[in-house]
């Protein structure tokens, strides 16, 4: 028998039969399957697009790692620290700034720190920050562009307040993503927003970009850090150990900053490993420890001039100079000149013009050949790896086997 359903405003309504609802059941109950079915399918294929399904506002609460508070301020990096603070409080009389440095010398610590201080603003509504490298502004313009989601991507960029854009020299050559950088950047001065890019490179070195671009990168304040002095090093080290909350002995510290010089990456490394074994041996840090922890990373001062670094990189790779300054593009040849590029631009005052001289080769070349290498360290691939280890070998104490 049909139910009895009674209406709203109190009445008898109409019986309603059985049948009739069992029907209108299983009809929701299709829809829903139905709804569901599609839903999944959407999300499969935005996941084969490497899309996600909703591209996120951007992030006011990123986990930020550096802060300003952190930032030890030398002689080879106050320009770029008080540029940085300059832009979050709106005192440097630009909107664009272009930070440029060798690899670990505090580029990432700097960006990183802007972001956080702006997100830290509490006396009016916090910014819209976006930070991504230049790689993953093209991995998703490029995802983008498969899923017709191109209006999304740029409306996401391109309606921020501030926009921390790392490695703007991974765009040379790739006119595609050069073009929506710039009409990006462009669009985000248009309305005010702040810019902030850096580069292992000057924006003057940069080659295959587009000159609008260039122009814009150079449109505002370019600040360049270079390698701390003995005294800067030494306050890292007090700062770092203070953030341990270890107690680091003065010869302790004036030995470590003493031997490392390369970069504050190496500095941090050192310093980590040398906290760690004290606590698993449960021992005071001492100058016998610290010696031992120190030969891992240089047993004595290498002076890497051009010539040293050529001879070890050829030892590495197990060819000869005459291999390595040739015009084959095996790719152990390739990999080894590329090398030898990178750790004679870290190493010594050569100018990159000056470095592709010696291998006949134009400045362009030796920039995406460093490019390239800093590229491949950063990926977990067994060739990023037999590099990376390669060259820490190299720049650790000057000899090496190959892996």
């Amino acid at each position: 028998a049909a139910p009895d359903v009674e209406a709203a405003d109190g009445t008898q309504a109409l019986p309603v039969p059985a049948a009739q609802i069992s029907q209108a059941v299983q009809a929701v109950a299709a829809r829903s399957v139905s709804g569901i079915a599609a839903r999944a399918a959407h999300t499969a294929h935005a996941a084969q697009l490497g899309l996600p399904l909703d591209i996120p506002a951007p992030n006011r609460a990123l986990n930020w790692r550096f802060s300003f508070d952190s930032f030890v301020v030398g002689p080879n990096n106050e320009l770029a620290f008080a540029a940085s603070r300059g832009i979050c409080r709106e005192t440097l009389s630009a909107d664009t700034l272009f930070l440029s440095s060798g690899p670990g010398l505090g580029k990432t610590h700097l960006m990183q720190a802007v972001g956080r201080a702006l997100c830290e603003v509490s006396n009016r509504a916090a910014p819209r920050v976006e930070y991504l490298t230049a790689e993953e502004f093209a991995t998703r313009l490029i995802a983008a562009l498969k899923a017709r989601e191109v209006d999304r991507f740029k409306a996401r960029y391109r309606d921020v307040d501030v926009l921390l854009l790392e490695d703007v020299h991974f765009l040379q050559g790739k006119e595609r993503m050069q073009d929506e950088v710039l009409a990006t950047v462009k669009a985000l001065k248009s309305r005010g927003s702040r810019v902030v890019l850096s580069s292992s490179f000057a924006a003057r070195d940069l080659k295959n970009l587009d000159t609008q671009l260039v122009s814009r990168f150079c449109s505002g304040f370019l600040a360049h850090i270079d390698k701390p002095g003995f005294e800067t090093r030494r306050r890292i080290l007090c700062e770092k150990a203070r953030l341990h909350q270890v107690m680091l002995p003065d010869n302790v510290t004036d030995l470590l900053a003493d031997h490392i010089r390369t970069d504050v990456r190496q500095i941090e490394s050192c310093l980590h490993n040398l906290v760690l074994k004290a606590k698993l041996l449960n021992r005071q840090i001492s100058m016998e420890m610290a010696w031992e922890v120190l030969g891992h990373y240089a047993q004595q001062e290498v002076v890497m001039d051009f010539e040293g670094i050529v001879r070890k990189v050829c030892e590495g790779f197990g060819i000869s100079p005459k291999q390595l300054n040739s015009r084959s593009r095996k790719r152990e040849y390739v990999v080894a000149r590329n090398s030898v590029f990178y750790l004679a631009r870290k190493h010594t005052d050569l100018s990159l013009k000056e470095i592709g001289d010696r291998f006949s080769r134009r400045h362009s070349t030796v920039l995406k050949g460093i490019t390239s290498i800093e590229r491949e360290m950063s990926r977990e691939t067994p060739l990023g790896r037999q590099v990376t280890n390669t060259l820490s070998l190299i720049e650790r104490n000057g000899r090496i086997t190959y892996p």
